[in-house]
Formats: structure tokens, C-alpha cells, sequence
């Protein structure tokens, strides 16, 4: 049906669908990314499902998400398939000094090494960025001597230095801005033949050095990195710094040096893209983090589902106006901006809105999400009678409201299944699970501005005036089962009632709200016991589909584990109780041997026979038997 039967589990014990060669969140094998996949419609090799085997390989080399603790493979069950995993050893390979970084706070700031040792040879390299226009990024001084790099204006480095022949400046000119607070290579280098600068890809600057003269740079003072002699210094982030072959550690004096902090901030440039489902990236200092509170996720990076189990009968609304507020402030209002909410919205009416959300029921008809308004205007999303979706859209100018039914497949069967539906004007698209889009389109006849949005409910609708038909009847009983990552333009309802934020005050909950992520993480295939399933997981090892608190009929899956577990037990006690008392009330029989007189002497068993007996022969009669009783 679209959804993974494979995947594997990294570090913070999260799943990941993605294979070696390509990138988190991106669900597809190297192949799918260079476009050259063995079925075009597929995106990994193996999901041709030909006869002949295929393979997917590549390296995983996003860190954050290693090392692969488990990997789990479904379809195998069928009659020919088959599959095979190799999963090869975790390297590391870099250079951390690469990542030596730290960040000039004030315009003051320094920090200070020992004396540059570079009297016939100079070969200094770094990495810069900041907003500041000018700044000193490093200097040593000697009687007369000096060496110095800064950078002179917004597009102007310059490296400076005087052996006894005079001042001598190198400036390398960019026809872009260096303060645009992004990563810029320096690299500086001087001998007693020339010295050269080079920022960049730009074209290398090179004076040559005097025929006669000095060629010793001879200093005294201490190296500094930053502002010094009452200068002003560089104001940003400047790493890996290398003076002729050695990296200076800048993190670990930044540690201990006021106005200089360890890090530096820019991470996000190089790692945004891996704060997901909307997530904002935020610098730090040491790295970066994401930012969920916009998204209907939680986690480090955001991809984690909040979710939760709805028991008969209960609901969830979300006011889109705080209690207490006047239509009048509610003009103002953004919550329901579908752009970024910290723009000013010039009404409540949309004419466009994005919804995603996930969910797993196997009860029909029945309510899954309703937006009312404060006209007659509203949206539904509903399971009819027979199991299939129905999105319901009535904007006004219609008599009956524009419904799109989803009648190809069963919705209602147990398994979670995602839907994201998107409108801007009159065009609407429709996505379920991994299934391409569908688009629709609103009549000519239909208004296409959302009018006053008022509430959104989940799992029933408890609004006064007048309600659909269809929709009051399929509210009776109500929703049962998993709703996970709900999300209407900004507003994540669930999470806001699962997650003190500033939008709580916006929920009303009727009933008890049990955090779940039964709805997430679409399971095609039946579960195997843990007897026939090769790939058995622990169920505390990963966040997989049913391991919440609660589920339908009141179940608890938890408890269920737990009881088979102290069942097995029991099994194993009972099983060892037995074979102790057998073990302590066996037979004790007695063993009797009519042995042969001469035994002791004889060299063995038949000669003691023969010894004693003179009328031996070879048929041994029954009292020279052995028996064991």
C-alpha cells in the first residue's frame, strides 16, 4: 500500500527509512537518487519484486543517526522472496581540528598564544565568518617586525608584515560581501622569496620579496588572536587556525577567556536540512538544534509523531481565538496564518489552508477532524459507513457541500494510514499515504474564502447551531481509536495538548487524553509471533507502531507483553519444579552381579570366568548374567 516493510533503527532508538547513498527523510535507496533504479517507479532496487535477485548498497554516513542497531524486513513471506542484510562496521574518519572553532562576542575580544616562530617562513589558514563590516583577525609584534591579517572592509583582506625593509600589504579584493555570515577560507603564506594571499577561489595575490634587505621576521609579543594595541577586533567566528602545520586550539582557551566563546554558531547552513517536518533551525554555539514548536513533532530533529488514543465518546477542541477575546482583536489574530505567524493577518478568512494528520480506526462511520466557523462555513474529514475517506468542504455559494470521496480502498481496517490535504483557492490536493497526489478542484459556483474559522474538533463535534446531517449522525458514538501529528496550517492540537506551549489555553479536552503513537508509522504487514519472525525485536528497543498506553477496547498492548512474558515464566518454573521432583523421588534400584571368584587376580573379566568355572564353555548360562533393576 505504499508504506515501508523495511527499515532500521539508529541511535535515540528512531527508525529511518532511508538506505546507504542517500539522506535522512528522504525514503529512497542510492539508486532512487541518481535515478537509475532497476523499476523507474520504484526507488530502490529491491522493490522491483523481480525474480532475479537485485541489491541496494551504500554507506550511511549521517552521524547523528548511527550506529544501525537493528534492521527489520518485511514481505518475505510469500513463496520465492527472499532477502538478504549486511549491515558493515561503523568508521570514523575526519580531522576535529577541522571544526576548532570560536566566536568573538565584543569588538575587544581576544585570545593570546605564544610567539609565532615563523622567521623565514609564514603559512597561516583559517576559516572566517561574520556581519561585521572590519576587524584584526590575528597580529604578533616584534621591536619593528610584525605580522598581521585583517579584514579591511566588507569585500577587502589584508595581510600585512614587515621584516626590517618596511610595511609590505597584500589585499585581495572580492566582488562579493564577506560579511554575509558565511564560511570564507583564508590563507596566507610568506617566505624570504614572495609572499602570497589567497581568499576563497580568488585569483592568488603574490608580491615578491626584496632582492636585498632582511628576510627574518623577528618577534617578541604574544600571538593575538582578535582584537590587540587597542584595535578593533574581529567580531564573529573564526576556526580551524593553522600556524605553519599546527592547529591552535581556540575552543579550549576560548574556555577560559572573557568576550570568547567555545563553538561557534553556522551549523545550520551546513545541517539545517535535517530539522524535518518544518522544524527551524537554530544556532548554537556548538552546533545547532531544531525548533518543533511550529510543527506537530517532537524530538531532536522533529520526526518524532505526538499522538494520542481516543477511548468512545471523547473529544478534542481547539479554539482558534484565546478565551476571553473580542472578534474585534480577533482580526489581528495569526494563529491560522498558513505563512509565518509573526506576520500580521489582515482577516480571519483563508483562502488557503494545509492539513496532515494520521490516524488508525477500525470503527465506522465516524468523525476524524472538523473545522467549524462563525458562518455556515466548514471542513470535515470523515470515515463513511462503508470504511472509505470522505473530505467535506462547504465555503458557501453551494447548496450541498463539495465532497470528495475515496472509495478504492478501505480506511477503517486497523492500520495507520496519513492524509495531507492542501487547498489554495479553488484547487485542492489530496494525498493519502505514500499514493501519488490527486487533485480536485471547488465548483465554479463555490466561494473559495474560509470564513471566520472558529474551532477545530477531533474525534466529535460538539458545536452549537447547525451541523451537517451526515456529520451528526456519524458523531454518535464518536471516534475510536489513534489520532497522531495533527497539524492545520501553524496549529498542532494534539500537541498543544500533549506539551504545555503557549497554545494549551486553546484546548478543551472531554474525556482522558492518553499519549499514543499507535496512529504513526505506517505497518503494512501482519505482525509474526516472535517464534517465526527472524528479525524479533525487543519491544523497549524502538519506537514502533502500538507500544502506547492505550488502544481500542480498552487493551492495554503494554500490560498484554507483560502478561505473555510472566506467562513464559511461569511455564519455565513449573517445568523445573517437575524435574527436581523427579530428580529426588527416582527408583533407587539396586545393581547385583553374581561376580566370578579370582576376580582380583585375574588379568580379566573372561579369565576370572574361566578360572573359576573348569566346565566353562562359550555359552554363558543365566547365572552369569548381569542385571539392572
Amino acid at each position: 500500500e505504499g508504506n515501508p516493510y523495511t527499515w532500521w533503527v539508529g541511535k535515540a532508538n528512531e527508525k529511518h527509512y532511508y538506505w546507504g547513498g542517500s539522506g535522512p527523510g528522504i525514503q529512497k535507496c542510492a539508486c532512487g537518487i541518481e535515478r537509475n533504479c532497476t523499476d523507474p517507479k520504484y526507488y530502490c532496487n529491491c522493490d522491483a519484486d523481480y525474480k532475479q535477485w537485485r541489491k541496494d548498497t551504500g554507506m550511511l554516513s549521517y552521524k547523528e543517526h548511527l550506529p544501525v542497531s537493528q534492521v527489520v524486513v518485511g514481505d518475505i513471506d510469500r513463496p520465492g522472496s527472499e532477502a538478504k542484510i549486511s549491515v558493515g562496521p561503523v568508521r570514523c574518519q575526519g580531522d576535529r581540528n577541522y571544526w576548532n572553532a570560536a566566536s568573538f562576542v565584543t569588538s575587544s575580544s581576544y585570545l593570546h598564544f605564544s610567539t609565532f616562530q615563523g622567521e623565514t617562513s609564514a603559512d597561516i589558514s583559517f576559516y572566517f565568518k561574520t556581519s561585521a563590516s572590519d576587524g584584526v583577525f590575528l597580529e604578533n609584534l616584534g621591536n619593528t617586525d610584525f605580522i598581521k591579517l585583517e579584514l579591511k572592509s566588507a569585500t577587502e583582506v589584508s595581510f600585512s608584515f614587515d621584516v626590517g625593509n618596511g610595511p609590505v600589504e597584500i589585499v585581495v579584493r572580492s566582488p562579493n560581501q564577506l560579511n554575509d555570515d558565511q564560511w570564507h577560507r583564508v590563507n596566507a603564506e610568506r617566505n624570504v622569496k614572495q609572499a602570497s594571499l589567497q581568499v576563497d577561489q580568488l585569483p592568488l595575490e603574490v608580491r615578491k620579496a626584496p632582492t636585498e634587505g632582511h628576510t627574518r621576521l623577528e618577534l617578541y609579543s604574544q600571538l593575538y588572536v582578535g582584537a590587540a594595541g587597542g584595535q578593533r577586533g574581529f567580531l564573529g567566528c573564526i576556526r580551524s587556525l593553522r600556524m605553519n602545520g599546527v592547529t591552535l586550539d581556540l575552543e579550549e582557551r576560548a574556555k577560559v577567556t572573557p568576550g570568547v566563546k567555545p563553538g561557534c554558531s553556522g551549523h545550520c547552513t551546513s545541517y539545517g536540512m535535517y530539522c524535518a517536518n518544518g522544524g527551524k533551525c537554530v544556532e548554537k554555539y556548538n552546533g545547532y538544534s531544531c525548533d518543533c514548536s511550529k510543527t506537530a513533532y517532537d524530538g531532536p530533529f522533529c520526526i518524532k509523531d505526538v499522538g494520542a488514543f481516543f477511548e468512545e465518546g471523547m473529544w478534542l477542541r481547539y479554539n482558534f481565538h484565546s478565551p476571553g477575546t473580542s472578534m474585534k482583536d480577533l482580526v489581528s489574530r495569526t494563529l491560522l496564518s498558513s505563512t509565518d505567524p509573526e506576520t500580521t493577518a489582515p482577516d480571519l478568512n483563508l483562502s488557503k489552508e494545509e492539513l496532515s494528520f494520521s490516524f488508525s480506526t477500525t470503527k465506522s462511520p465516524c468523525v476524524l477532524l472538523y473545522i467549524s466557523s462563525y458562518t455556515q462555513d466548514f471542513m470535515a474529514v470523515l470515515v463513511k459507513p462503508s470504511g472509505n475517506l470522505q473530505i467535506r468542504y462547504s465555503l458557501g455559494g453551494t447548496k450541498e457541500p463539495y465532497n470528495i470521496d475515496v472509495d478504492h480502498r478501505n480506511m477503517a481496517n486497523g492500520q495507520p494510514h496519513t492524509v495531507n490535504i492542501t487547498r489554495n483557492g479553488r484547487d485542492i490536493v489530496l494525498q493519502l499515504d505514500h499514493y501519488p497526489p490527486t487533485s480536485y478542484s471547488l465548483p465554479t459556483a463555490s466561494d473559495i474564502q474560509f470564513n471566520s474559522p472558529k474551532a477545530l474538533f477531533l474525534g466529535k463535534v460538539i458545536e452549537i447551531g447547525k451541523i451537517d446531517q451526515d456529520i451528526y449522525k456519524y458523531n454518535t458514538p464518536g471516534f475510536t481509536g489513534c489520532l497522531s501529528r495533527v497539524q492545520f496550517n501553524q496549529i498542532a492540537p494534539l500537541k498543544a495538548a500533549l506539551r504545555p506551549t503557549n497554545a494549551s489555553s486553546h484546548v478543551h479536552i472531554q474525556g482522558e487524553l492518553v499519549e499514543s503513537n499507535c496512529g504513526a508509522s505506517p505497518l503494512t504487514i501482519p505482525p509474526m509471533s516472535a517464534a517465526t519472525d527472524p528479525w524479533h525485536l525487543d519491544s523497549a528497543s524502538a519506537d514502533f507502531p502500538y507500544n502506547g498506553q492505550a488502544i481500542g477496547d480498552g487493551v492495554n498492548r503494554n500490560s498484554a507483553i507483560i502478561g505473555g512474558v510472566i506467562a513464559v515464566v511461569i511455564f519455565t518454573i513449573l517445568c523445573t519444579l517437575v524435574f527436581l521432583i523427579r530428580y529426588m523421588f527416582r527408583h533407587k534400584g539396586t545393581y547385583h552381579t553374581n561376580e566370578a571368584k579370582g576376580a582380583e587376580s585375574a588379568e580379566s573379566a573372561d579369565a576370572a570366568i574361566m578360572n573359576n568355572d573348569p566346565n566353562f564353555t562359550e555359552t554363558i548360562d543365566e547365572s552369569k548374567k548381569e542385571w539392572l533393576i
